[in-house]
């Protein structure tokens, strides 16, 4: 049966080419909110990371409606470290909305989408967004998109997928380049003509693949998917199988049925295939299993996540300020945590280590771990972190590691300092393309050659480049990278941080505190430009004199501390240091507290090499 009253559609993009702005306006226009309701911007970043970082982390299911017509839609995330959001969602839906930047044309992660999208078949539609830039690109960007779907060996028909031109901002398309329509009328007929309706079988028994997992305080776990065949009703008995097992999980009973109505979930007694529905009453569901009927267990095959490329050590607090500033810091509060995160983020993997206090966190970028870290954090653990390290792979015998497509988009008189940083570390130059006053340029560059490079990418083209990368492929290694070119300031003794301590510290380089931060021994307060690290005493008080009091000389000035984010603090700390988290606060430190110890560290270390 044709189901000429639905489309399922997913709208996938890089990362800041509007695809949550377009989202929203397609919810207006589709008859969601009220004419005199007050909407937010980007409403379907509904969590408090998304809305302060302006990136989309999860990807969120809603509908609009056209003509009568309902049209479920998927909100996708752009960043490449949350590909797998991508890669699971995109069984769900039956084509794609392609979603292009007027003036950047497509990028790495338009790359990887598109690419998925393609492994599947999907039916593709073209749309080039934010055409109302004063540098839009627009008759050059569909060329783009055409090269890049021959570079994919996308099939005949792709290639003449249709292209609609947008302003998600204004709310406006139009079929074309040159003139501006008055709504998203184009946009929507164009989905209702060419993205395919379900064509599914209604009558057979019940299945129904499990693409996304929503808690509630009330039901417990929701199953989110479509439903492939069949029909699935509240109350009805089903059984839970997997196509990586031949096991079944036991029986269990659908207690409530929800399907998308906007941005609500609309309960429902029953549902057919094609629809997309939430549904609870099964206690350990989890993404890619099956949902079917107890007398036909039949599993449908669920996607291949790509694998993790980055690990960290998550472990307990030992610092000496442990426990006073976290909610939840035991060893079995973090493994807790950390497993109930596998449920719901398929690209994330979790593994015990020979200490019952430390676990490996696997996954696909150092953003994709920060993130997990800033969520827990704000949860209420205490935790501490490694530094990133890439996952090496033995491939025929040769030991290989990950590389990234890196795009870099610089003001062209930053150009020559960006392609040398770059190539120090192993970077190899594929493609340069000048648009306007900057340069576009492509490497193929070691996963671990990005580590630590954003905020050197910043400062060496003064806040104005852009910057990204997506997973590549796995090669034979580079050599040696360039190691950290600053050394560490490393507290000496336990105490609160004086102004006396802090003036004769900063003389050794830049700080990270100021006055009145407690600090103890082996707690990293500042970086060195020169490359070795150095202890110092910033607890140091001016102590009473027969020539002065103590209090003289107050006009002592210090330089601003700089105030480190999360991301900075793993792009800085090293092998031998780690990071401490707490709700409250962020400390880098060595991994050996005592400065006697150190030495001797370092002495043998020497002595061996």
């Amino acid at each position: 049966m044709v189901r000429s009253d639905l489309r399922n559609i997913a709208i996938i993009a890089h990362v800041d080419h509007g695809k949550t702005t377009l989202v929203n306006e397609m919810l207006k226009q589709g008859g969601i909110f009220r004419e005199n309701q007050a909407v937010q911007d980007r409403v379907m970043d509904s969590g408090d990371l998304e809305r302060e970082r302006g990136i989309t982390i999860l990807a969120k299911n809603t509908s609009a409606s056209y003509k009568g017509i309902k049209i479920n839609i998927v909100d996708t995330p752009g960043h490449a470290d949350f590909g797998g959001e991508v890669e699971r969602v995109l069984k769900m839906v039956d084509g794609v909305v392609l979603l292009v930047d007027a003036f950047e044309g497509p990028m790495p992660q338009t790359r990887f989408v598109l690419q998925k999208a393609l492994e599947l078949d999907h039916k593709v539609i073209i749309a080039v967004n934010k055409i109302d830039r004063p540098d839009a690109r627009t008759d050059e960007i569909g060329d783009e998109v055409l090269e890049l779907l021959l570079e994919l060996d996308a099939n005949p028909e792709r290639l003449e997928s249709p292209v609609v031109y947008c302003s998600g901002r204004d709310g406006k398309a139009s079929l074309s380049p040159y003139e501006m329509g008055d709504d998203l009328t184009d946009l929507f007929e164009t989905i209702i003509n060419y993205i395919p309706a379900p064509d599914m079988d209604v009558e057979g028994p019940s299945q129904m693949l499990v693409s996304s997992v929503d808690y509630s305080e009330y039901v417990g776990r929701m199953a989110i998917g479509r439903i492939e065949r069949g029909e699935v009703r509240v109350g009805q008995e089903i059984a839970v199988c997997d196509y990586h097992r031949e096991d079944v999980k036991g029986k269990s009973k659908i207690t409530a049925l929800y399907q998308f109505d906007g941005l609500k979930k609309a309960p429902v007694e029953s549902a057919r295939a094609g629809d997309i529905v939430c549904l609870s009453g099964i206690e350990d569901i989890n993404i890619g299993n099956t949902i079917c009927d107890p007398l036909t267990i039949e599993p449908v095959s669920f996607v291949k996540i790509s694998e993790p490329t980055v690990e960290m050590t998550f472990s307990v607090n030992d610092s000496p300020f442990a426990g006073r500033e976290g909610k939840y810091v035991t060893s079995r509060n973090l493994r807790d945590r950390l497993f109930r995160e596998l449920l719901r983020d398929v690209s994330l993997r979790v593994e015990e280590t020979d200490s019952t206090d430390a676990f490996r966190v696997l996954g696909r970028g150092e953003m994709h771990l920060s993130i997990l870290i800033e969520t827990m954090r704000r949860e209420g653990y205490e935790l501490q972190v490694s530094t990133p390290r890439v996952l090496m792979r033995e491939i025929d015998g040769e030991l290989c590691e990950p590389f990234e497509r890196l795009v870099v988009d610089v003001p062209s008189e930053c150009m020559g300092s960006v392609m040398e940083k770059v190539g120090s570390r192993r970077g190899e130059l594929v493609e340069m393309n000048p648009q306007g006053n900057r340069m576009r340029i492509e490497f193929i560059i070691p996963s671990r050659g990005l580590f630590g490079y954003r905020s050197e990418f910043m400062t060496d083209t003064r806040g104005e480049g852009i910057m990204s990368s997506v997973f590549h492929e796995y090669a034979p290694c580079k050599g040696e990278l360039p190691k950290r070119g600053v050394g560490s300031l490393v507290a000496f003794e336990m105490g609160e941080a004086v102004t006396y301590g802090l003036f004769n510290a900063q003389e050794r380089g830049a700080l990270f505190i100021g006055p009145g931060t407690p600090v103890y021994p082996g707690m990293i307060v500042g970086y060195s430009p020169k490359g070795e690290d150095i202890t110092v005493n910033v607890c140091k008080r001016k102590h009473i004199t027969n020539m002065r009091a103590s209090g003289s000389d107050e006009a002592l000035r210090l330089v601003t501390p700089r105030d480190m984010s999360l991301e900075e603090c793993l792009e800085y700390i090293s092998d031998d240091e780690l990071l401490e988290v707490t709700p409250k606060t962020l400390r880098m430190r060595k991994r050996i507290l005592d400065h006697a110890e150190r030495m001797r560290q370092a002495k043998r270390a020497e002595a061996a090499n």
